[in-house]
């Protein structure tokens, strides 16, 4: 921990507003366990007396942190229609996986495969080029080794300065070009609050929803901010788009959006020390096979441009993730969290109640793709309704891949559903903020 951060600590650690710095946290695991490792009860009240109280402000409190912290000098490349950045690794070695660090370098291909330049894009991986030996990884006999990273075109560790001073630079830039922000690494789960959940970084320091949503509340309101994060919880952050990260408050003035690995409320998977890529099966394996038509092994994969505008979306993506990844993720998009809140459990019941097919039929070129293929995965019959549908069908074992299909297209169904409702009952401010949140999302790599 950061002597500079422990005068702070008590101030932050009961609602993660600002993020939290603690020691000896492990992947996945919940915010409340680890204030647990860092503080004794009498300690942890009087720091929810503190962030209770009405005088407390947060924007204070985020230049008591960072005024003493010698932060990086980012320059942005000016030549450029987007900018990229990622954030990778674990917070410490000892869940510092070796798959993290070959995301990156599928990411890079990714970049190379639709004709970007690796060299402009911002990468941030654990400690960084300092050739400490930080990544963990198992031998062919199986045992647990340790390595240095291996990343071409590395800019520096994953750290709180880094990562932050990466978000001031994007405000300052003189061109406000599109930004797309793409997280592999652990999240940690907020006991008190999983709206507000955090990510990991190295040096175990964490940044909450609403810490990482205040970074973008400087960004032009014309400059579109596209994130994909893959840790443990990262549903979260979907909350990106309202005013400080908080579902209670307004829709933000920015263009932002984001897709996840999995809802608020689960782990993800995908943190491997395994080597063989091969095995790898992911939310990031699935969404950049998707987004560029190659998977991580080099492999062609079948085409995601579902609506046949000769470019792919990242809704596209999305969706092609939702089949391809056999595992027992929920993923989840902005738009998708957003639209789960406009609808009552009457009008899920009323979703649910209607033939897949009449719902299908309303849906948009991406979300039918996942409708059809995850009904023929789990043998639904397109015919009747999910109730009845689930009603006949053999009952399935928890945390298994076909309970995950099951309930994706659930959650699919659910969307498209809500998406009518929305259009036929709510403002037309509500519908502008739908409208302005599917345009983010059907933004594209291919589209610069």
């Amino acid at each position: 921990m950061k002597g500079i951060l422990q005068p702070v600590l008590q101030k932050l650690l009961s609602a993660l507003g600002l993020g939290i710095f603690a020691m000896g946290i492990s992947a996945c695991q919940p915010i409340g366990q680890a204030i647990e490792q860092v503080m004794a009860s009498d300690a942890r009240e009087l720091a929810r007396e503190v962030w209770s109280d009405p005088s407390s402000s947060s924007e204070q409190y985020t230049q008591d942190i960072f005024k003493d912290i010698e932060l990086t000098d980012i320059e942005l490349p000016t030549e450029v229609d987007m900018h990229f950045a990622v954030v990778a690794g674990g917070g410490a070695p000892s869940y510092n996986e070796i798959a993290l660090e070959k995301n990156v370098l599928y990411f890079q291909r990714s970049l190379r495969e639709l004709g970007f330049s690796v060299d402009k894009a911002s990468l941030f991986f654990a400690s960084g080029n300092d050739g400490e030996e930080t990544i963990r990884y198992l031998d062919d006999n199986g045992d647990e080794q340790f390595k240095s990273a291996e990343i071409p075109e590395l800019d520096g560790s994953a750290t709180l300065e880094n990562t932050y001073s990466w978000f001031r630079a994007l405000s300052e830039a003189e061109k406000p070009c599109p930004a797309f922000f793409y997280f592999t690494g652990h999240g940690a789960y907020n006991t008190d609050n999983e709206d507000d959940n955090a990510l990991i970084l190295w040096e175990e320091d964490l940044v909450s929803v609403k810490e990482f949503t205040r970074w973008l509340a400087p960004l032009p309101t014309d400059q579109p901010f596209v994130t994909m994060m893959a840790q443990c919880y990262s549903g979260a952050f979907a909350n990106l788009i309202y005013e400080d990260g908080d579902p209670s408050q307004p829709v933000a003035l920015q263009t932002r959006c984001g897709f996840f690995a999995t809802v608020a409320s689960r782990p993800s998977v995908g943190c491997t020390p395994a080597v063989n890529e091969a095995d790898y099966k992911d939310y990031s394996s699935s969404f950049f096979a998707g987004l560029t038509g190659r998977d991580r092994v080099g492999n062609l994969v079948s085409s995601a441009d579902y609506n046949l505008d000769e470019k792919i979306s990242y809704a596209e993506a999305h969706a092609f993730a939702k089949v391809d990844e056999e595992t027992t993720d929920w993923p989840i998009s902005t738009v998708e969290a957003w639209l789960q809140r406009q609808v009552s459990k009457s009008d899920i019941d009323e979703i649910l109640n209607d033939p897949i097919d009449e719902v299908r039929a309303i849906a948009r070129p991406e979300q039918q793709y996942v409708i059809t293929e995850l009904s023929g995965l789990i043998g639904f019959d397109l015919a009747l309704s999910y109730t009845d549908n689930a009603s006949r069908a053999a009952p399935l074992e928890p945390e298994t891949v076909d309970e995950a299909y099951r309930i994706r297209l659930r959650m699919d169904l659910i969307n498209v559903g809500a998406e009518v409702f929305v259009r036929a009952n709510q403002s037309a401010a509500q519908i502008a903020t739908l409208d302005r949140i599917l345009e983010c999302e059907a933004g594209s790599w291919q589209a610069l």
